[in-house]
């Protein structure tokens, strides 16, 4: 969360207890007093040179008299709008030398952080670094200069009070320099101390203890940053995990994860620790009271074998990575939970019955990996990509879009099918929902209580838990949630996330999005809470696969109702996948326009509401209007003059539910709350943060092909619109009887074989359903994810294709009838079929066949293709099986299909003048596809045609009442005026 800062001595009220120590200053380079020569130039050109200069130019700004009235009066020459600019060039030299002596006296005199020059802002910032820079090769410059972490930090972020008492935190300059040489350093010196037991250290005569600080405000004290004020790098923060792990602390408990440290406890630090927060011992300490003493006296005398020993708390070693302390500057780790068992899975995944691990399933096929790690992402754009399929089927069917009504969507190829087994087999639809219940069950709960929304930082989803990070303490979680591992998490086990149900309320925190994965739990960062700007560095490559895949996840997730989320830079093809959600900017000129008129805009809703924040009115009544979410992904990086622009924008971003994510290629943007870091080795780093995860990525190949999938579904995409043709025609004849023939549309059964025994026969049974679905074939992976999505090994998924195999048998000919294509895929012999085959092939036959040459074979194929249909798609499937189907499309296409089929024999008996058979046919189709309004019409057609007010008027009443509280469509409405002007009194007399 936001940078860590030195307080003031005072700005504590916690007592402190320090001796101070003299800070080792290492030996100063030719660079560095090359830099001070430069900065002392700078100070005399800026100090006195420019009002030298002044002087002679433009001399003394200040009028001889004093006569406001005559100076109204005058017109406003050339002379005097030069007189007003150098008045102002003046006023900001003042302003700067002002900012020049308070940074020189707070480094002369000590102080931590020094006093704020009121408005000054960039000019104190330029002061302190050319004041640090001049004073770099004294010692006083290491006691007052800003860390790297406040670069780009606002003056009143400067101000905040955090936990540790003032530190002695290494200038600007000399960080940058030891850091290449420290780091090696540290590297060697890590393996030894952690071998090294404090009885060795207390040998040395250095023992330094530390006592952790309490919170100030959302701060809380690190190993992280204790390791990085006192050992020059962060990164030895394990060195003092393991001088103190399992000791007894003053209060009894005992440090067992490197994230979870307390207030008051002491810590015992390696003998190089430096800087004045430190006790050293057993020398006396006059300024450390003597309960402290005692405490920490105490504690020495249990460093003897106390490193290594004792139990080790659960899951301490998955938590040391983190070196993060429980505070708003960090996203923790939250603490582990046991494994759960079988049925209480994991929110991100479900635990499985036999799960695939790394050795035994590393295979990926030639599957894309990164599709195949990001269940979340993956599951939002197959549910994305399902939805838009849908639309396309509705839209050619009722629009007539393309031409010919299209049944069947293209067939993907290439890498577009590689991408789409990719999300078949890492989507985990379920977690979503989980997901999407829980928060909006959060925000029912708070609001039945009349609480608002604690601001959230991220969301942890690890071992079947679901863990909210909150900004600082927000009281007792409402139930079943319950507290974590400090008053910061609230958790939330699989269990009851489970018993939630949906509720109609807005989705509280539309802004979470993936990041990756540490130590198996995966984390969303919460954009829209973020106070200030994320920078993301990295080369651009890199960059840009982060940059996709939040935008993917964004646009397509399940727990967000609406939003906006503009990019610039990159994406413009993305937009593809969620035109309602996505759009895209040509430049940062643009993004700056229009992110100040939103700005303003949303700083008037809150305030005309009388909400503090977005989240305080987005439960209430105005939720549906003005709190949606509007997040910024600039990939391109901004000059410093629009960085600065875009850090005064987000500095009251998250009150007002706007997030920025900006990319930079030197990982120094001015005004970024929160720096993140992706490596070529797909690590996304943020050591102040605590964060090291392996990323979510959307590379460049997968984003084509992910948008290559949604482009093919539209439509509108393509001269012809959707395709017409089955991707697989049955031989009708009497001579092309299968061998196997599955009846699916209805009760499931299968003719031809023998019904296998044991357990397995349902999942063969179900394995066979899948590959008929999709005679294009099957991919191993997303046929071994549908029948088993909570994972299975290898050699199980090979034992069922065995057993599907000789269960299957072989044709007259010797091959078998479960083949392996040259791609690797599963397919079906021609001589296995099922009714669906049937239906698609009679109905294809009859309308672009024989029949349409041929009144009777039309006739009869149609009559044949309706005869088939016995009800909804595998209407007795087993509950908790056949899940897969929720990412298929067929049960939109069946009632599409049987809907067409209906209306052709309706129109082949209307030719004659049939009206009774064509009412037969039509009543036929509606048992299939009861709402389809192209059945309601011709059936209101049919029965005009036999002139029997009576019977019309019974009809529309009947479909009055199946339109519901919707009431008819419009053209159905439309057409009962033209066929029964009086049906309104008619149906409203009848009841």
């Amino acid at each position: 969360m936001p940078r860590r800062r030195s307080p003031s001595p005072s700005s504590s009220t916690a007592p402190r207890n320090r001796t101070p120590q003299p800070v080792r200053v290492r030996q100063r380079t030719f660079g560095d007093f090359v830099k001070a020569f430069l900065a002392f130039v700078a100070l005399a050109v800026l100090l006195v040179g420019v009002p030298a200069a002044l002087a002679m130019t433009a001399g003394w700004p200040f009028p001889e008299t004093f006569e406001p009235m005559e100076w109204l009066r005058q017109d406003i020459s050339v002379s005097t709008f030069l007189g007003i600019l150098t008045f102002v060039v003046w006023l900001a030299w003042a302003q700067f030398t002002a900012c020049v002596l308070v940074e020189m006296k707070a480094a002369l005199s000590g102080v931590g952080v020094p006093g704020r020059v009121p408005g000054a802002g960039p000019s104190q910032l330029l002061a302190r670094q050319l004041v640090a820079a001049l004073l770099l090769v004294g010692a006083t410059a290491a006691s007052f200069t800003p860390s790297l972490a406040q670069l780009g930090q606002t003056y009143d972020d400067n101000q905040r009070p955090t936990v540790a008492a003032a530190q002695q935190t290494p200038g600007l300059f000399a960080q940058q320099q030891e850091q290449a040489a420290g780091a090696a350093a540290a590297v060697a010196e890590q393996a030894s101390h952690t071998e090294a037991t404090p009885a060795a250290a207390k040998k040395q005569g250095d023992t330094k203890f530390y006592r952790i600080q309490p919170p100030e405000g959302r701060h809380h004290d690190s190993l992280w940053e204790i390791a990085e004020r006192h050992l020059g790098d962060g990164r030895r923060y394990k060195e003092i995990f393991e001088l103190n792990k399992d000791r007894v602390q003053p209060d009894g408990s005992r440090l067992s994860e490197a994230s979870l440290i307390r207030p008051g406890w002491i810590m015992e630090m390696p003998g190089d620790a430096r800087g004045g927060d430190l006790v050293e011992m057993p020398d006396d300490a006059p300024e450390v009271s003597p309960e402290v003493r005692q405490q920490i006296s105490d504690y020495a005398r249990t460093g003897d074998g106390a490193s290594g020993g004792g139990d080790q708390a659960q899951g301490g070693d998955q938590a040391q990575d983190s070196g993060s302390g429980g505070g708003a500057a960090h996203v923790d780790l939250p603490r582990q939970r046991p494994a759960p068992e079988t049925g209480h899975a994991d929110l991100r995944r479900p635990a499985p019955d036999q799960v695939a691990t790394p050795a035994q399933d590393s295979s990926s096929f030639g599957l894309p990996e990164a599709l195949l790690t990001a269940p979340l992402l993956a599951a939002g754009l197959l549910g994305a990509l399902g939805h838009r399929r849908r639309q396309a089927l509705w839209q050619s069917a009722f629009a007539g879009i393309g031409g010919r009504r299209g049944m069947e969507p293209p067939t993907p190829t290439g890498e577009a099918l590689d991408v789409q087994d990719a999300l078949l087999v890492g989507a985990d639809p379920e977690g979503v929902r989980l997901l999407d219940r829980s928060l909006r069950g959060l925000a029912a709960s708070l609001a039945a209580e009349s609480r608002p929304l604690p601001t959230v930082y991220a969301a942890w989803m690890s071992n079947g838990d679901l863990h909210l990070q909150l900004a600082q303490p927000s009281g007792k979680p409402p139930s079943p949630w319950q507290l974590g591992q400090d008053q910061t998490f609230w958790m939330l086990a699989r269990a009851d996330a489970e018993a939630y149900e949906d509720v109609d309320t807005a989705a509280p925190y539309p802004g979470l999005v993936s990041l990756g994965t540490m130590d198996d739990s995966r984390l969303l960062l919460n954009l829209e809470s973020v106070p200030g700007i994320v920078s993301l560095s990295g080369r651009e490559e890199d960059r840009a696969a982060v940059f996709a895949s939040v935008a993917a996840e964004l646009a397509t997730n399940g727990w967000s109702d609406r939003m906006t989320i503009t990019l610039v830079g990159f994406g413009e093809d993305l937009t593809a996948l969620a035109p309602s959600r996505l759009r895209h900017l040509d430049g940062i000129e643009a993004l700056i326009e229009t992110m100040e008129a939103e700005t303003r805009q949303r700083r008037g809703a809150l305030g005309a509401a009388g909400h503090d924040s977005v989240l305080t009115g987005r439960t209430g009544p105005a939720r549906h209007t003005r709190w949606a979410p509007h997040l910024v992904l600039l990939a391109a990086e901004p000059s410093p003059e629009d960085a600065m622009t875009l850090a005064e924008l987000a500095a009251d971003a998250s009150r007002l539910g706007i997030g920025y994510l900006v990319g930079t290629g030197s990982g120094d943007l001015p005004g970024a709350a929160w720096e993140m870091e992706i490596t070529a080795e797909g690590r996304l780093l943020a050591p102040l943060l605590g964060l090291e995860l392996d990323a979510q990525l959307l590379p460049a190949a997968q984003q084509r092909a992910v948008v290559e999938l949604f482009t093919d579904a539209d439509p509108e995409h393509g001269p012809d619109g959707p395709g017409t043709t089955p991707p697989f025609l049955v031989d009708i004849s009497e001579q092309g009887r299968p061998a196997v023939y599955a009846r699916l549309v209805g009760t499931y059964e299968i003719i031809g074989l023998e019904t296998p025994d044991g357990e397995r026969s349902a999942l063969l049974h179900e394995a066979l359903a899948l590959l008929l679905l999709h005679r294009e074939g099957v991919h191993p992976r997303v046929l071994s994810s549908a029948l088993w999505p909570r994972g299975v090994t290898d050699d199980v998924r090979e034992a069922l294709l065995d057993r599907l195999r000789d269960w299957l048998g072989t044709d007259p000919d010797g091959t078998p009838r479960l083949r392996t294509d040259d791609a690797g895929r599963l397919t079906l012999a021609k001589s296995v079929v099922s009714d669906l085959d049937v239906l698609r092939s009679l109905y294809h036959e009859a309308t672009q066949g024989k029949g349409v040459d041929s009144r009777a074979v039309r006739g009869r194929l149609l009559t044949d293709a309706l005869v088939l249909v016995r009800g909804p798609l595998l209407a007795d499937r087993p509950e908790g099986r056949y899940r897969w189907l929720t990412h298929e499309i067929v049960d939109a296409q069946l009632p599409l299909l049987v809907a067409d089929t209906g209306l052709a024999l309706a129109e082949f008996h209307m030719e004659k003048n049939r009206a009774e058979k064509a009412i037969e046919a039509l009543n036929a189709a509606l048992r299939t596809a009861p709402a389809d309004e192209r059945l309601w019409n011709e059936l209101l057609r049919a029965t005009h045609a036999l002139d029997d007010p009576e019977r019309l008027t019974a009809l529309a009443s009947d479909l009055v009442t199946r339109s519901g509280a919707r009431g008819l469509p419009p053209r159905t409405e439309a057409l009962l005026d033209e066929l029964l002007p009086t049906w309104r009194d008619a149906v409203a007399a009848a009841g």
